[in-house]
């Protein structure tokens, strides 16, 4: 067993398949020849999901995928659904309905096999729905694209595989910010990490790197001076003040002890 946990990397959604994929080389990267195991547990119809993971990196040269769908809770607690995690090197989560994972495998011999990977210096990923149940209080649903109003928002335990964080996916794409803005605002003591489609964080130890085409938004709510969250009605939208924002593009880190961002190193060629 190694002496520190494994890499998370946790994946905003809709990552490249086809092309050079870069994210999906970041995870096969790690796993040398080992074993991944790809859970498909989100999707209530998985079908073609474990089939487009088997291509894709298959491409990279990583070719023993086996795949993990349980279709009720009650299966999960037999030892054969854990023991397809026994020797695996990693796991990834796909997309679908994070609900679905953290209740299908919440407190089951499963969710015990995945802390025991990420523990022995394994790889846990996930990407969309497998993204957000990475941490301990997760999103759920609320509106996108629009302003946030106070009641529209839904939230509930993940897998706490990251503690003090709440992260959010499809970001940009699908105009996430003001759902955000209202997760920091119940909770202002937890960091909000917004991650863009074929983006992904990587996390080791107290910090991440930024790897993808797209954009990760950190909210940092520790300097918030007022909100309306717990006193306007759930109709109201959301005022809060002095809420801290940082951009991150591929290459930029983030230390979350610390809470400051880390600008992607500079090459010669940007330099001249």
């Amino acid at each position: 067993m190694n002496d520190r946990p494994g890499p998370l990397i946790i994946i905003g959604g809709r990552e490249d398949k086809e092309g050079e994929k870069l994210i999906l080389r970041q995870v096969a990267e790690r796993l040398k020849d080992g074993k991944l195991v790809i859970a498909t547990v989100a999707s209530h119809q998985p079908d073609g999901y474990f089939e487009a993971y088997v291509k894709a990196f298959g491409d990279l040269g990583l070719t023993n995928l086996v795949e993990l769908y349980v279709h009720e809770r009650g299966e999960t607690l037999e030892a054969k659904a854990a023991d397809i995690l026994n020797d695996a090197a990693g796991i990834f989560f796909t997309g679908g309905d994070q609900l679905r994972i953290s209740s299908q495998i919440g407190d089951t011999p499963i969710e015990k096999m995945v802390r025991r990977i990420h523990l022995r210096g394994g790889v846990v990923a996930g990407t969309s729905a497998g993204a957000s149940v990475m941490s301990e209080t997760m999103l759920v649903r609320g509106s996108s694209q629009e302003s946030h109003r106070i009641g529209d928002l839904h939230m509930a335990p993940g897998l706490g595989l990251i503690r003090d964080v709440i992260i959010d996916q499809h970001f940009a794409e699908r105009g996430r910010i003001g759902r955000l803005l209202g997760a920091i605002a119940q909770n202002p003591r937890v960091l909000g990490i917004g991650i863009d489609e074929d983006t992904a964080i990587i996390f080791d130890g107290e910090s991440f790197r930024v790897h993808g085409s797209g954009a990760v938004y950190v909210v940092d709510g520790a300097g918030i001076t007022h909100s309306n969250i717990a006193e306007a009605s759930p109709e109201r939208t959301l005022s809060i003040h002095d809420v801290r924002l940082h951009g991150l593009s591929d290459g930029d880190g983030y230390d979350i002890g610390k809470r400051v961002p880390v600008p992607a190193k500079e090459t010669f060629e940007e330099k001249t």
